[in-house]
């Protein structure tokens, strides 16, 4: 599958606001189709759609529930049309606060339960639903979001990191599986948004600090993610697969 952006219907998970929102305006910026996926975030999800125009439209489904995620992708083709790609940028609830942290000392298996079940169990539940429409459309384009914690945790958020780090797995191993049917599965590995709801309990300090590290001296914002999210849906992407693309202006390199 090759389609050019604008001939595309994008599914993004938990776009409601944040890094998410970022992603659906950088889409219907290329004239695709939106599918703008919320769980509780119904009225800035609603409100995005409308900004977007009739090209996007809001869904609610728990991006952790098989069934509830189904539906959804059956109500998208039938108002969108049929999802030629998915970018799973859902997050379970997180606050980016170093010193609000958990420590391993109180850490609990449920905590990083809980992330994995949005993260990976969250791939594997869109990934399922859009199998049938691959399968339509001669292929797809997956597209998950990571972070740079992997290379440099300089703040342990294990929960967080470790989730993730389980993505980036199930990443590669989906493309190995996916890639006989014409599916490219990469992720987007960015670092400390400035700012995002998850990033706004992050004290200023912190970005000064990041960015005195990054050679582009600036902490990268949403919308520069967003727009390299924008390359593995296009078919310039065509011949890459089971990738992991750092976007933190060269705070790390992998």
């Amino acid at each position: 599958m090759n389609y050019p952006i604008s001939e595309q219907t994008i599914l993004i998970t938990g776009a409601g606001r944040g890094l998410g929102a970022a992603i659906a305006r950088a889409f219907a910026r290329e004239g695709a189709n939106v599918a703008i996926n919320y769980r509780h975030s119904e009225k800035a999800a609603k409100a995005l759609a409308e900004e977007l125009g009739a090209n996007a439209a809001a869904y609610q489904a728990d991006i952790t529930d098989p069934a509830a995620v189904l539906t959804m992708v059956r109500d998208i083709e039938t108002t969108l049309g049929s999802p030629t790609t998915l970018v799973h940028n859902a997050l379970a609830d997180f606050s980016f606060n170093g010193d609000a942290r958990k420590s391993l000392t109180d850490l609990t298996w449920a905590d990083l339960s809980a992330q994995a079940a949005v993260a990976v169990g969250g791939a594997l539940n869109g990934i399922q639903a859009l199998q049938p429409a691959f399968e339509k459309n001669g292929g797809g384009r997956v597209i998950t979001i990571g972070t740079n914690l992997f290379q440099n945790p300089v703040v342990p958020y294990h929960d967080y990191t470790a989730a993730k780090a389980a993505l980036m797995a199930f990443t590669r191993t989906a493309a190995k599986d996916l890639g006989p049917a014409g599916v490219t599965v990469n992720m987007v590995a960015g670092g400390l948004l400035r700012t995002t709801d998850a990033s706004a309990a992050t004290p200023e300090f912190v970005f000064d600090l990041i960015a005195e590290q990054t050679p582009l001296g600036h902490v990268t914002t949403p919308e520069e993610l967003a727009d390299a999210v924008l390359f593995f849906a296009s078919p310039w992407a065509r011949a890459v697969t089971g990738q992991t693309l750092v976007v933190d202006g060269g705070l790390v390199f992998d």
